[in-house]
C-alpha cells in the first residue's frame, strides 16, 4: 500500500522546513532548481559514515562488502524507480549534466559533418552545450524544434526535423521553465523510424511523473539526485545494451578497465565500463535512500497535489494586473514561470525573500527558450509534494507587496 499523503507528517521529515527567513517561515518554492531532503536520506548517508564506510568493488575486508553492498542497492534502488530491464543499464554520474555530457562524448566518434541533431528550443543548457561541442568540433548541425502558443512541443515541427541525417533527438520530457511534459514515446518512435537514438532530459519529470524507460523505449534516459530529494553530486543515465555496446568510454582510470597493459587495455562492461575512479558513494547511497523514499508515495497523488497548488497559484497570479505565465500547455507540471511588467524577476525575488519566500529568478539555464519568449529573465515558482496551499497564498501575498513597491 502506497504511503498516506499527509503532508503535515512529511513536512516534519524534513528539517530545514521548520526554518525561519527573515522572521517569517520558510516557503521554499524553489524545487525545480534543487529540492529539500528528508530525514531518510540525511540518515542513510550520515550511518554509512558513522558505521561502515570504505571505498567500493576493490575491497574484501567486511567495511568494503558492506559498503559495495549498499552502494549496488543504490544502484538497483534506480533501476526499479526507471524500470529499467537490468542494473546493467544504470550508470552512477554527478548528474544530468554528466549523464548527456557521456552521450554526447559517446556520439562524437561516430558523427560526420552535417549529421544532424534535433532539439527543442526549451531545453536546458546541460541538454544544448554538449550538442553544441559536436557542432563546433564534428560539423554536426542542430535543428531545434518550436512551440506552440500555449508552450506545447510542436510535434509536426519535431517530426519535419527528424530526417535521414538525424543522429540524435536530445529532448526534455518535462520543461524546467514551462513544465510542459513531452510526448516522449512518440517521440522516442519517430526517432527509431529514422534510424537516430534519443536521449531523454529527465531531470524534471522523474520527480513528478512516473517514469518507464522501457515502456517509452529511449535508447538514453538522465535523472539527476538533488531534485529527487536526494544529494548533490550524484544521477543516473539509463542505456539500452545496445546504446552502450555502441558507446566509447567516457573516462578512463580505475574501475572502468579490464586489462591494462604498456601497450594496450580492455574495457570492463557497462555499468563499470562508464564508472572510472572512486564514484560518489556516500551520495548513491543519499540517492538511493530518496528513491525509495518517494516510491514509497503514490506518484498520481503526489500529481494532483501538486497540480492544485499550481493552479491555485496561477488563479492568484492571474488575478494581478501586469503578470504574464509563461507556458500553459494542457497537462504540464508543477512549474509556475511568470513576469511582472515593469519589474525585473532578481527584483522580485529578493524582496519576496523579505518575506520568507524563497523562488528561482533568471533564465533557468534555458536562454534560448528566454530569446523566445521575449524576455532576459523570469521569476519561477515551482512546486513539490511538501508544499501546501498555505505557501502558495503567502507567496501570492508577498508578489502583492513586491508589485506595490516596484511598479
Amino acid at each position: 500500500m502506497p504511503r498516506k499523503l499527509d503532508i503535515p507528517a512529511i513536512r516534519a521529515e524534513f528539517p530545514i522546513l521548520s526554518r525561519e527567513v527573515n522572521g517569517h517561515p520558510l516557503v521554499y518554492l524553489d524545487n525545480a532548481a534543487s529540492a529539500q531532503k528528508p530525514e531518510a536520506v540525511i540518515g542513510a548517508m550520515a550511518d554509512q559514515m558513522r558505521t561502515a564506510y570504505a571505498n567500493v568493488h576493490r575491497g574484501l575486508h567486511t567495511l568494503a562488502n558492506e559498503t559495495t553492498e549498499a552502494f549496488e542497492a543504490a544502484r538497483e534502488s534506480v533501476r526499479a524507480f526507471l524500470k529499467a530491464p537490468s542494473t546493467d543499464n544504470i550508470v552512477f554520474t554527478k548528474g544530468s549534466t554528466e549523464g548527456i555530457n557521456l552521450v554526447a562524448s559517446a556520439l562524437a566518434a561516430r558523427i560526420q559533418p552535417g549529421d544532424e541533431i534535433v532539439l527543442s528550443i526549451m531545453e536546458h543548457h546541460s541538454n544544448i552545450v554538449p550538442w553544441h561541442f559536436l557542432r563546433e568540433r564534428q560539423g554536426a548541425v542542430l535543428r531545434w524544434v518550436g512551440l506552440s502558443e500555449d508552450g506545447a512541443l510542436d510535434m509536426d515541427a519535431l517530426a519535419a526535423a527528424i530526417g535521414p541525417k538525424t543522429k540524435m533527438v536530445a529532448i526534455t520530457h518535462m520543461s524546467n521553465v514551462l513544465g510542459t511534459v513531452v510526448d516522449v514515446a512518440a517521440i522516442t518512435r519517430l526517432a527509431h523510424d529514422a534510424g537516430a537514438e534519443i536521449l531523454i532530459d529527465g531531470s524534471q519529470a522523474a520527480v513528478h511523473l512516473p517514469v518507464d524507460v522501457q515502456a517509452i523505449g529511449c535508447d538514453w534516459y538522465v535523472i539527476t539526485g538533488h531534485k529527487i530529494y536526494g544529494p548533490t553530486g550524484i544521477g543516473a543515465l539509463y542505456g539500452t545494451a545496445e546504446a552502450f555496446a555502441r558507446a566509447r568510454p567516457y573516462q578512463g582510470g580505475g574501475e572502468m578497465i579490464e586489462v591494462v597493459e604498456t601497450d594496450r587495455v580492455t574495457y570492463n562492461t557497462a555499468p563499470h565500463k562508464f564508472e572510472a575512479g572512486t564514484p560518489p558513494i556516500l551520495e548513491a547511497i543519499g540517492f538511493g535512500a530518496a528513491l525509495r523514499w518517494l516510491a514509497a508515495f503514490d506518484k498520481a497523488q503526489i500529481a494532483a497535489h501538486e497540480h492544485a497548488l499550481y493552479e491555485r497559484a496561477a488563479a492568484a497570479l492571474r488575478s494581478v494586473n501586469g503578470i504574464r505565465i509563461h507556458g500553459e500547455a494542457p497537462g504540464k507540471g508543477a512549474v509556475l514561470a511568470f513576469s511582472l511588467e515593469g519589474a525585473h524577476p532578481h527584483d522580485l525575488a529578493q524582496i519576496l525573500d523579505r518575506y520568507g519566500v524563497a523562488i528561482r529568478a533568471g533564465h533557468h539555464c534555458a536562454q534560448p527558450l528566454m530569446q523566445l519568449l521575449g524576455v532576459s529573465a523570469t521569476a519561477r515558482a515551482s512546486f513539490a509534494l511538501y508544499n501546501t496551499e498555505a505557501e502558495v497564498d503567502a507567496l501570492a501575498e508577498a508578489l502583492a507587496k513586491a508589485r506595490k513597491m516596484l511598479v
